[in-house]
């Protein structure tokens, strides 16, 4: 029987220790190997296994596969020791009876890991020794930055552009992770971290639907919003229909929501009459459709004519 090589990979964003049962069958079968101490080595060794720490040197694991005559495990890093596989690979596509190569994953990472780095990346950012002017910040210095994130997502959703948008929605997370890790250094009575943050989302989504996790029956998506309205209004015990707007909203979309929220609530409240620019501007919104998309969208286009107004440079240097 050819002799086997087995290149054990496991997730750094899982604890130490979680393996597939086929990994712990190789791992107790067989000797392991790896170059350098790692959390996963340590709780190897902790539940009865030795790890050998040896140079990452494709000869020296093959005479330890000479000397244990039927496989050996090589416990790759957190990294993955792709720069050792591959030297081990080409070795033995050059004498390919010497071992066979197996690569076995010990755990995958799961849906979301590399959220688990952005918070680890922020968080050095953030202590001592890291970027001064992230440890600078305050809630209230970083808002602009936060509406200004949040505009270019809107770009890209209008756009139309899938990748920027990707690239525009890291730039909100990054806000979010910064925000909740500076409220780690608040008071310990006011403070709170990013698993408070993403503790209250799951709570508030498992709450608000209920036909998802508690088996109410819906007839339909008028249902589903009548009863995320009646769990929140619960929720917040608001004394009026209006309260929890977001006021520093652009006005158009401020009076949209108002009126909406006034609808909502069967409330037949008369519009102004006045005949000032707010109270008509009021009156056009209430006739319906998306006003602050209707008014960027005529905006846009008068930009498009001004563009094409402007005299061109002509013989300019190169």
């Amino acid at each position: 029987m050819t002799a086997r090589i087995v290149l054990l990979v496991t997730s750094p964003r899982l604890p130490a220790g979680l393996l597939t049962a086929a990994a712990w069958d190789a791992l107790r079968a067989y000797p392991v190997f790896a170059a350098g101490d790692s959390e996963q080595a340590g709780a190897l060794r902790s539940s009865g296994v030795p790890v050998t720490v040896i140079e990452s040197d494709p000869e020296l694991l093959l005479a330890e596969l000479a000397r244990s005559g039927e496989a050996v495990v090589w416990l790759a890093g957190p990294a993955g020791d792709e720069g050792f596989a591959r030297s081990l690979g080409l070795r033995l596509a050059r004498e390919p009876g010497l071992a066979e190569l197996e690569l076995m994953y010990g755990s995958w990472d799961p849906p979301g890991a590399r959220l688990l780095d952005a918070v680890a990346v922020m968080d050095q950012l953030v202590s001592p020794g890291g970027d001064p002017w992230k440890r600078a910040q305050s809630h209230r210095s970083l808002a602009p930055y936060l509406l200004e994130e949040s505009y270019e997502a809107y770009d890209a959703i209008e756009a139309g552009d899938t990748d920027a948008l990707r690239e525009e929605l890291g730039d909100v997370l990054l806000q979010i992770v910064l925000h909740s890790r500076l409220a780690e250094e608040l008071p310990e009575d006011e403070a709170w971290t990013i698993d408070d943050v993403a503790g209250g989302l799951v709570d508030k989504m498992v709450r608000r639907n209920p036909h998802v996790y508690a088996g109410a029956e819906v007839a339909g998506l008028e249902e589903i919003t009548e009863n995320w309205d009646r769990i929140k209004k619960a929720e917040k015990s608001r004394d009026s229909a209006l309260d929890g707007i977001a006021l520093s909203q652009p006005a158009l979309a401020l009076a949209a929501k108002i009126l909406q929220r006034t609808h909502r609530a069967g409330l037949d409240v008369p519009l102004p009459a006045g005949a000032d620019l707010g109270s008509r501007l009021l009156r056009i919104v209430a006739e319906g459709g998306d006003a602050e998309q209707e008014l960027r969208r005529a905006a846009l286009k008068y930009a498009e004519d001004v563009r094409a107004a402007e005299p061109k440079n002509v013989g300019r240097d190169e």
